[in-house]
């Protein structure tokens, strides 16, 4: 976007990784809603698309924002007029530096598991958004221990009832087998021979995209497809490495077949967790999908940044950090602006790609000295994606976020085919989720753009057997 809005200026793209990650297959399905593929390519295609570009491979070492410097890791300084932070979020792993411990948040760290998984018997999956999620439903051929400090599974994306919907198709044997995927892969040359240690969490990779585990092939050793197990409302109290267990004389448990089976393991495991609920449970290892936190360390030192609560770079409205010619997009951002009422930030590939789509328009307008409207896609949140093989859509405050006990839920749900939820806050609507070709998406984000009295339509606005779409068309 800035290559395009500056054709003559010399545009640096700083990255530490040596693929770039790009926007494919893109689709405006409605007005706030976009689907899209994320690709890795090579970053030449990139400059050659734009002459104007010149990717640069290294690591940031250190921001000088009073002298507008930026050093690299490889010893090289650059001065920029303007300077926008996009560097993201890692992983935030439940513990720093244990072998036994993987955070998954990006392809290297993807591969790295797929590697571990081949010989794996039994993991433990901790976290409870849409990576760990993804996960668990796709492992086949291990025994999966889920664990999740909430009462339901995908939190983050919808409630209990949504969840119930979904809980089904983690024990369904036969598995439908997954539409071919279009994304290429392009590897490092010489980082194969080598045989890459198991991606660090120091080491930054790019963010998944939203079908990553598509193409790897994540099958453990045993014969069966689905055994997953969900441990629901605790969290990891410790983690035992094999001797320490020994020294203890705990007990870990097995696989729980039914309710009442708890029955002391005999096996020897590399790896034991100890979870809030008391109980023990040994595995190959554990997989930690807790989120992620800002990825701010190499700009804070000797700036005087504001940061927001959540750890990243507070941005105003104009995607403008607090220090002059600094702007900041995506995960490493904080939006500190006030929000629309149906709009809220979350880490998401969807927000980062409109962030620093608007971020580059802010940077031209202030380079211009011309004012700017805040861009239409922070007006509503919308977020399209793909969990269980089911399309998934959610809109507004979806899961009442911020809304107090002052709403009410309206559902609709045909076991194994759809799900609806609306929330309602008088008589308007303020969020939804859909699971399912529903096709309500168009319907919905236009009644909650509008904010239209809908309390005379009552129940009817869900009822299968009313046309809504046409209604309100």
């Amino acid at each position: 976007k800035l290559a395009a809005e500056f054709p003559s200026e010399d545009i640096f793209l700083i990255t530490a990784s040596p693929v770039i990650k790009a926007v494919t297959n893109f689709k405006q399905v409605s007005k706030t809603l976009e689907e899209f593929d994320v690709e890795e390519q090579p970053s030449s295609l990139l400059e050659k698309r734009y002459p104007n570009i010149r990717v640069i491979q290294s690591g940031v070492k250190q921001l000088k924002s009073d002298e507008h410097k930026v050093y690299t890791e490889d010893g090289k300084e650059y001065i920029y007029e303007k300077l926008c932070l996009c560097a993201g979020a890692k992983p935030k792993l439940i513990v720093e530096g244990n072998p036994y411990v993987l955070g998954i948040r990006d392809t290297d760290s993807a591969q790295a598991f797929q590697k571990n998984l081949a010989q794996a018997e039994r993991i433990v999956v901790v976290g409870n958004g849409g990576i760990a999620l993804e996960l668990v439903y796709e492992i086949q051929g291990c025994e999966v221990i889920w664990a999740i400090k909430d009462k339901a599974i995908g939190n983050t994306f919808f409630d209990a009832g949504a969840a119930e919907f979904l809980i089904p198709k983690l024990s369904a044997e036969s598995r439908e087998t997954p539409i071919e995927c279009k994304r290429t892969k392009y590897t490092v040359e010489g980082s194969e021979e080598k045989g890459r240690p198991t991606a660090a969490s120091d080491k930054l990779g790019s963010a998944l995209g939203p079908d990553w585990h598509e193409g790897l092939h994540l099958k453990g050793t045993k014969e069966f497809s689905h055994k997953v197990h969900i441990e629901i409302l605790c969290e990891v109290k410790k983690i035992h490495l094999q001797q320490e267990f020994v020294q203890l004389q705990g007990t870990s448990l097995t696989f729980p077949k039914g309710e009442k089976n708890v029955e002391p393991d005999e096996v020897l495991w590399p790896v034991y967790v100890e979870l809030t609920n008391g109980k023990i449970y040994g595995c190959n290892f554990i997989v930690s999908a807790t989120g992620v936190v800002p990825n701010v360390e190499p700009f804070l030192d000797g700036n005087n940044f504001a940061v927001g609560e959540d750890g990243g770079l507070k941005v105003d409205k104009h995607m403008h950090t607090s220090l002059p010619d600094v702007y900041a997009a995506g995960d490493i951002c904080t939006a500190a602006w006030e929000p629309s009422p149906v709009w809220h930030q979350m880490r998401l590939w969807t927000q980062a790609r409109q962030m620093g789509w608007y971020a580059a328009k802010c940077m031209a307008a202030d380079a211009l000295g011309e004012s700017i409207d805040m861009d239409f896609s922070f007006e509503l949140f919308a977020h399209i994606t793909k969990f269980f093989n089911y399309k998934v859509v959610v809109l507004g405050k979806y899961n009442a976020q911020g809304l107090g006990s002052d709403h009410e839920l309206m559902l609709r749900c045909t076991k194994g085919h759809e799900y609806v939820k609306v929330v309602m806050q008088n008589g308007r609507m303020m969020g939804a989720v859909l699971i399912g070709e529903t096709d309500l998406e168009e319907t919905f984000e236009n009644l909650i753009l509008n904010q239209m009295d809908l309390s005379a339509y009552g129940e009817d606005l869900l009822n299968p057997d009313i046309d809504i779409e046409d209604y309100f068309d």
